[in-house]
């Protein structure tokens, strides 16, 4: 699922904003861009992204302000000792030219400049930062899912009116194909003397090879459980369980199709295969 979230905070003598992107992805997929002074904890970070987020490829990328309080200190004892040194060289080699400022700058240990270097305490505040950046994140994209979930109930009523269809055809379907099979079954046993205890056998066994009646029922609760686990409003991850329940609504349907010898029936049993997979397509990004 999309979604962003941005969060600031101090981190010892420096400014630190942190911001966090996901786009969907089937598994949790991570990628961290830290200033180095921070990539000690790139560890923790990873794991705290983990802990709170199931699914989504997650970009976060944190940055360092440090103009405040770190001001490059010029160490001017050793200016004045390069320039004293420099001068006496210049006297006693008789040595042209003038000694500068931007010479003795670029000497070593004149200029002092800020290190990047944090201490431990840096880890927590870091920490404290990715986790209001994570709050907004999953802020938005639970605004997301909720109109996510409206579509995939809308795709269930779907499937669920082409189940009715099927149900209201599929004894009717069924009750014809029985004296179709009648006939058939008569005539390749010899006629009207032919065993009435083979006939039923023969039509009950070719029957039962036809009816879907525990598959509509088994699709039935299948509905019932995707659409209860879609509302669901707890903070626990819903969307493998989800995907689970449509794995099953699928076999469900390949089987009604495989035995429904009926045109009608095969041509509700094609919408409620698409059906599915425009809810699988959704699913799969769903956490």
């Amino acid at each position: 699922m999309t979604g962003f979230g941005a969060a600031e905070g101090a981190i010892g003598d420096a400014r630190a904003s942190v911001e966090i992107r996901s786009v969907n992805h089937r598994f949790f997929s991570p990628s961290l861009k830290l200033p180095q002074s921070l990539g000690r904890w790139e560890g923790e970070v990873r794991e705290l992204l983990r802990q709170k987020i199931a699914r989504g490829h997650v970009t976060l990328t944190a940055r360092l302000d440090r103009t405040a309080g770190t001001q490059t200190v010029i160490d001017e004892v050793r200016v004045a000792q390069y320039a004293t040194a420099f001068k006496e060289l210049k006297k006693k080699h008789a040595l042209g030219g003038e000694v500068d400022l931007a010479t003795i700058l670029r000497m070593p240990d004149v200029v002092a400049v800020p290190t990047d270097e944090m201490d431990a305490g840096a880890g927590e505040a870091l920490a404290a930062i990715v986790n209001q950046a994570v709050a907004n994140l999953v802020a938005m994209r639970r605004s997301e899912g909720a109109q996510l979930a409206t579509f995939l109930l809308e795709r269930v009523a779907a499937v669920e009116s082409r189940l009715a269809r099927i149900e209201t055809r599929a004894p009717i379907r069924l009750k014809e194909h029985h004296e179709r099979v009648k006939r058939t079954v008569s005539d390749l046993l010899g006629g009207p003397g032919a065993d009435p205890q083979r006939v039923a056998q023969e039509i009950a066994i070719l029957a039962d090879k036809l009816d879907v009646a525990e598959e509509l029922d088994r699709f039935r609760s299948h509905l019932a459980a995707f659409r209860e686990t879609s509302r669901s409003q707890t903070a626990d991850p819903v969307g493998k369980r989800l995907g689970f329940i449509l794995q099953e609504m699928v076999r469900e349907a390949n089987t009604i199709g495989s035995k429904a010898s009926d045109a009608q029936i095969q041509e509700d049993v094609i919408a409620i295969k698409e059906e599915l997979e425009r809810i699988r397509e959704q699913v799969e990004n769903l956490e």
